[in-house]
Order: structure tokens, then C-alpha cells, then sequence
């Protein structure tokens, strides 16, 4: 079947029947998602596309999405416009379609030849009992009727978690949870203008949580500014805030080692590679931003300057061990050095983000007070350390250093 063909005329009738079914879930506020797979159109790199509904401006649309080998496009349409799209890219583009609802999945396939087969089964994500879903229910920061979460299609129309989106609403509210103690725990806690900049913000979700957290639960008039490489999320993301009528939420093009942010009060950059993370926890000190949050990636630097300890060094042969060495020190020194900068700093575990399965987390809240004897006591620690493992250079350490925000322990 060429992909400008189309099927016979008792496959369209199975077509036809598929797509009566999508708007039966539709109009029910039944339907998780709709996927169209086992692409033979002419894009050589598009691989799937991903269609969920959602509501913008209070009017329903299919948010769709295009994934590509290297890239994804996203686009809103209305539901009829939506539906339309799709059911003119199935049985020609894409030979596969596939319909998600909390309880089963419906699949359309077509054969090489244009035959259409139709196929039920269970869905992956089961309802949960009444009895169950009330024991389970605990304190969330965030409301899911927030029309946000609507928007970026972790609630339904009715404004019901999508069963495929509950990892990230806990990832939100647990987030949001870290948030609320540090902010308790800093000065900004009784300020009412908060400047909050989150490197790195992707899709939006913290963004946006943030932004509702502040302004809806808090009360605050906070500004909230997404800096993401990537132009089409920030366009994306941009067109979402002002569709919502979010005041004082923004998204720019930017990247961490360049942007020019101002005054910060709070800094977040989660799934900052490298030394990106370094650049971020710079610019959140160099900015005197209050609390710091950061989510660690692709220890890189460290490694290759690691001299193994003789004691050590039969343990540390084994490349495992030693990436793993290269990131503790990494994420030790880091947190030693916002120590010595007057933070308060704490690493643990987090929920696991969608784009890793790293999960550390460093929080840093700035003191009221500092204490010059702890700061060259723990710049002497720094110090040991580096000497112990023959450490030349460490990428924050040295940022702090050109800034004079942080000087040599001493003697």
C-alpha cells in the first residue's frame, strides 16, 4: 500500500468504525490518547504521532504530537480539524493506529495489501476502585482542577488525571512539596515578589506548576521565567501561558552559560548536563538567588582526572565503581562549595525524571547568617579532597573563583 492509496472500500468502513469510536471516548472524557504508528510516508525521520485532547481557552482541541528521530513538533488543533487529520494520515501514512482509553486499547492495523483488521484489548492503565483511590488520597500542593494541567494534558476536560500521566503529576507535586519547606526555611517566605528561573524548563510542567503554586496557592506576585534552548518548546510554551492568561510567566531561548537573568530568588535547572550544572549553581549564587535546586547529569569532568588511592584502587578498576566515585565527589564538592558560599545544602533522592533515570537532587537554601570560621573550615575540607584525588579543576569551583565570590582557604 502506497502511501498516497487508499484502502479498499470495506477497510474504510473498519476505518470509519475506529474513528466512531474515537469520538465516542471523546465525548465521554474517556479517551487517553490516540497513536499513529508504522509510518511509510515520505519524512524520512518521523517515526510516530501522538494525538491527546485538551482544552485551550476553554475550547476543546487535539494537542498532537510529531516525533521525530531527533525532534519532537507539536501542534493544536480542533477537535474537528484534529480528527480529521488523523483519520486522513490512517490507512495511508500510517498503517497502525491505536486507541488508549483507562480500560482497554483498541488497535487498527492495515496488512501491506490496504486490508483493515480491528483489535481490543485491555488497556494498560486500570481505573482504580473507589475505596482504593480514597485510601490512597494524600495532601497535594497543587489542585487538579487547575486549568494548567489541563492544558498540558495531565487532567482531562473534566479535569480527571490521565491514567498515562500519573508519574508526572507525582513528580509535580513532589517537586512542588520540596519547594514549599525550602521556601519556609529562607526570606523569602514572608516576601511577596519572587523571581524564579528554571533552566532547562523543557515541555513546562515545574514551570507552570511553579507558577501556580506562587501566584494561586501562595498568593505572591511572582515572576516566572523558563529558559530552554530548544525555540519551538519556548514558542510552545509562550503560546500556553498567554492562552491561559498567565501574568508573570514567561519562556526565553537561552542557555544557563550566557543568559542574563537578574536578580534570581529562586534557581532551578534540573537535567542540567556536565558542567552545565555548575554554570546554573553559579549563576544562582553570583544572582543571590535564596534557595537553589538542581538535579545532576553526565558527571564528565571529574572522571578523567581521578587518581585512585592505593587502598582504593583495586575497588575502582572496575569502570562502574569509578564513574560512580566521579559523581559522588562531583555532587560533594558542589555541595560543599555552596556551603562555603552560606547555603544550607542538602543531597538526596528525588522522583526520577522522564528523560533519566538519574534521581539525586541538591537543595540549597541560603543562610541568614554566614560564619567565616565554618566557610575556611570547609574550603580546608575542599581542599583535602581535591589533594587526595589529585583533582586539578572543578568547573564551579573556578567560576566562583574568576567572580571572587569564593577565595582560597587559609593557610
Amino acid at each position: 500500500m502506497s502511501a498516497a492509496s487508499l484502502p479498499d472500500p470495506a477497510s474504510v468502513q473498519t476505518r470509519e468504525r475506529f474513528f466512531s469510536l474515537v469520538q465516542t471516548h471523546l465525548d465521554q472524557g474517556t479517551l487517553v490518547k490516540v497513536i499513529l504508528a508504522n509510518y511509510k510516508g515520505e519524512e524520512s525521520d518521523l517515526q510516530r504521532i501522538q494525538a491527546r485532547p485538551v482544552s485551550l481557552k476553554d475550547q476543546p482541541c487535539l494537542s498532537f504530537v510529531y516525533r521525530h528521530a531527533t525532534r519532537d513538533i507539536t501542534r493544536n488543533l480542533p477537535l474537528a480539524e484534529g480528527l480529521a487529520t488523523l483519520k486522513a494520515l490512517t490507512g495511508t501514512d500510517f498503517r497502525n493506529a491505536h486507541l488508549l482509553t483507562p480500560t482497554e486499547e483498541i488497535q487498527l492495523a492495515f496488512s501491506k495489501k490496504g486490508k483493515a483488521t480491528l483489535r481490543t484489548g485491555k488497556g494498560e492503565h486500570q481505573p482504580e476502585a473507589p475505596q482504593q483511590a480514597h485510601n490512597r488520597e494524600k495532601h497535594r500542593f497543587l489542585e487538579l482542577n487547575r486549568p494548567f494541567l489541563t492544558a498540558l494534558g495531565i487532567t482531562d476536560r473534566q479535569h480527571q488525571l490521565i491514567p498515562a500521566m500519573s508519574r508526572k503529576w507525582k513528580q509535580i507535586n513532589k517537586f512542588i512539596e520540596i519547594v514549599d519547606k525550602a521556601l519556609q526555611g529562607s526570606r523569602l517566605a514572608q516576601q511577596p515578589d519572587i523571581h524564579v528561573v528554571d533552566f532547562g524548563s523543557g515541555k513546562g510542567y515545574l514551570t507552570f506548576a511553579m507558577h501556580d503554586y506562587l501566584r494561586h496557592t501562595l498568593g505572591k506576585q511572582a515572576r516566572v521565567t523558563g529558559v530552554e534552548l530548544r525555540q519551538e518548546l519556548v514558542d510552545l510554551c509562550n503560546q500556553a501561558a498567554r492562552e491561559l492568561h498567565h501574568d508573570g510567566l514567561q519562556f526565553d531561548c537561552g542557555d544557563v552559560r550566557d543568559y542574563q537573568a537578574g536578580t534570581i530568588n529562586v534557581m532551578i535547572a534540573l537535567h542540567a548536563c556536565d558542567i552545565a550544572t555548575d554554570y546554573a549553581i553559579h549563576t544562582g549564587i553570583r544572582t543571590g538567588a535564596d534557595i537553589i535546586i538542581c538535579s545532576p547529569c553526565c558527571h564528565k569532568q571529574i572522571r578523567p582526572q581521578l587518581l585512585s588511592p592505593h587502598p582504593l584502587r583495586p575497588i575502582l578498576q572496575h569502570g562502574v565503581h569509578l564513574g560512580q566515585e566521579a559523581e559522588m565527589l562531583t555532587d560533594g564538592l558542589r555541595a560543599l562549595l555552596l556551603d562555603a558560599c552560606g547555603y544550607d545544602t542538602q543531597v538526596f533522592e528525588f522522583i526520577s525524571l522522564e528523560h533519566t533515570n538519574k534521581n539525586k537532587m541538591i537543595l540549597a537554601v541560603k543562610r541568614k547568617q554566614t560564619d567565616p570560621a565554618h566557610t575556611q573550615e570547609v574550603l580546608g575540607q575542599i581542599h583535602d579532597i581535591k589533594d587526595f584525588y589529585r583533582i586539578q579543576e572543578q568547573c564551579l569551583e573556578q567560576l566562583l573563583q574568576e567572580d571572587g565570590l569564593l577565595t582560597a582557604p587559609a593557610n
